[in-house]
């Protein structure tokens, strides 16, 4: 679905309209596309002490500009060696006039609310000269009830400034968090691939959220380009939409996938898998041999499975007063039961045991609720519990389990929304416009790849910073 008024308003005599009339003005996002660099311009890195910091430590930041700027050299530890390299353009101070695409804040040592008063200082000005669709990065740490309160309070804060700057960018910029458990290094693999995710425009439709690194795991993919090489994934719900991005995107990453949907979609189907050069299977999910039937397929036919996206999911809205159990239970089946039921199968199969991949479609409705959605929302909820509880039952095996939540993206579902209604859904984000199904897609492929080994039972919103929940 076009959003025809993203496009009026950035083009010719009605661009000039609307901005002699101060309307809205979202920019077009930069989205990926093979060959491009990671970052299009110079990234600044500031830690504890600004700018000029010479009376601060800053070991943090001066270890990860080093290894922004050059080859990343690992030890046997933290992962393998990082052939790729990330050779950006980095700087620890810049000019009053110069522009900046990037800025990563360091604070994963602050120790007191005070210790953030220098590197805002020092970020302040910079914003002035964040080019159109740049990136404001920040790491931290997360506060536990263990730290001091003057600890937590700091940890704590960069929450609130975080989440406060990203509605203020412009230009199609985004500020996301990357938040360190105790012990996780600024260099741990999972670190630098959530890192190297939200400084690419691969992330576009991100935007004020912090992930949470839980542990050191995780591993470099030997070409980052293709970091799925030599995978098996299932997509369910692939026949079209959201699923069929999804694919695409995967398949894009060297991963081998299969297909599923219901008998119904079979057609449409076989295009997709034959566009990915993947395996279709037509399958409902709600079936209770649903698991072992996806597991046989993957093993037979490409003798693995590494990667399970469930995307597969179902509407019936109504208010609750007005809602049968029929809607109910439908939703429900669909979007949560059947997941639970296949995730069962894969757990106590014997095969799902190679550092395996779970991503499961939540939603912001599972976070914020929404008028209508009691059931949809009760479904994307309990996507998220389930993520969470299932994550340790995987960290045996090197594995995870995460969900990825859209806000509006723009696809068949939202196309059929009265038109005033999905104009309002569109700008009710920091970025204003709504998202397509590839940066869903784009966050799933992250969280199944190699270097997201330390992302564990987290929540990832894909919803250019929606206006509704956290």
């Amino acid at each position: 679905m076009t959003d025809t008024y993203l496009h009026l308003v950035n083009s010719g005599f009605t661009k000039k309209l609307a901005k002699q009339l101060g309307l809205p003005r979202p920019t077009p996002l930069r989205r990926h596309r093979a060959g491009e660099p990671l970052v299009a311009g110079p990234v600044l890195v500031i830690g504890l002490g600004g700018q000029d910091g010479a009376s601060t430590p800053q070991p943090d930041a001066d270890a990860l500009a080093q290894l922004l700027a050059g080859p990343v050299g690992t030890d046997g530890v933290r992962g393998t060696l990082d052939t790729a390299g990330w050779d950006l353009d980095v700087h620890r101070h810049v000019a009053t006039t110069e522009t900046v695409q990037a800025v990563v804040l360091v604070l994963s040592d602050v120790e007191h609310p005070d210790d953030l008063a220098a590197p805002v200082a020092a970020l302040a000005p910079v914003l002035r000269r964040l080019t159109p669709g740049g990136r404001v990065v920040t790491i931290s740490r997360a506060a536990t009830a263990d730290d001091a309160p003057a600890v937590a309070a700091a940890r704590q804060g960069v929450d609130g400034l975080l989440r406060s700057l990203a509605k203020e960018l412009r230009g199609g910029a985004t500020a996301n968090g990357i938040v360190l458990a105790e012990g996780v290094d600024v260099l741990a693999p999972s670190a630098l691939g959530t890192l190297r995710f939200i400084l690419s425009t691969r992330s576009a439709f991100v935007d004020g959220q912090l992930l949470e690194i839980g542990s050191d795991a995780g591993t470099f993919p030997a070409d980052w380009d293709a970091p799925l090489s030599g995978r098996v994934a299932v997509v369910t719900g692939a026949a079209r939409g959201i699923g069929a991005a999804i694919a695409r995107t995967l398949a894009r990453d060297g991963a081998t996938v299969v297909v599923v949907d219901v008998p119904a979609a079979g057609e449409a189907l076989a295009a997709v898998a034959n566009e990915v050069r993947g395996t279709a299977l037509q399958l409902d999910i709600t079936a209770d041999d649903a698991g072992q039937r996806l597991l046989e397929h993957a093993l037979t036919r490409h003798g693995r499975l590494d990667v399970v996206v469930h995307n597969a999911g179902i509407t019936r809205d109504k208010l609750l007063a007005n809602m049968g159990r029929d809607r109910w239970d439908a939703v429900l089946a669909v979007n949560i039961a059947a997941q639970l039921r296949i995730n069962e199968a894969l757990l106590t199969s014997g095969d799902f045991t190679d550092h395996p991949r779970i991503v499961s479609l939540a939603s912001t409705s599972g976070i914020a609720g929404n008028r209508g959605q009691t059931n949809y929302a009760a479904s994307k909820g309990g996507v998220i519990g389930m993520v969470r509880a299932t994550a340790p039952l995987l960290a045996a095996f090197g594995g995870t389990a995460n969900a990825v939540a859209p806000g509006f993206i723009e696809t068949e579902m939202t196309a059929r929304m009265p038109a005033v209604t999905r104009q309002l859904a569109r700008r009710l984000n920091s970025l204003q416009q709504g998202g397509l199904p590839e940066d869903v897609a784009e966050a799933v492929a992250f969280l199944a790849s190699p270097s997201a080994g330390g992302v564990v039972g987290q929540v990832l919103r894909v919803c250019g910073q929606n206006l509704v929940g956290a």
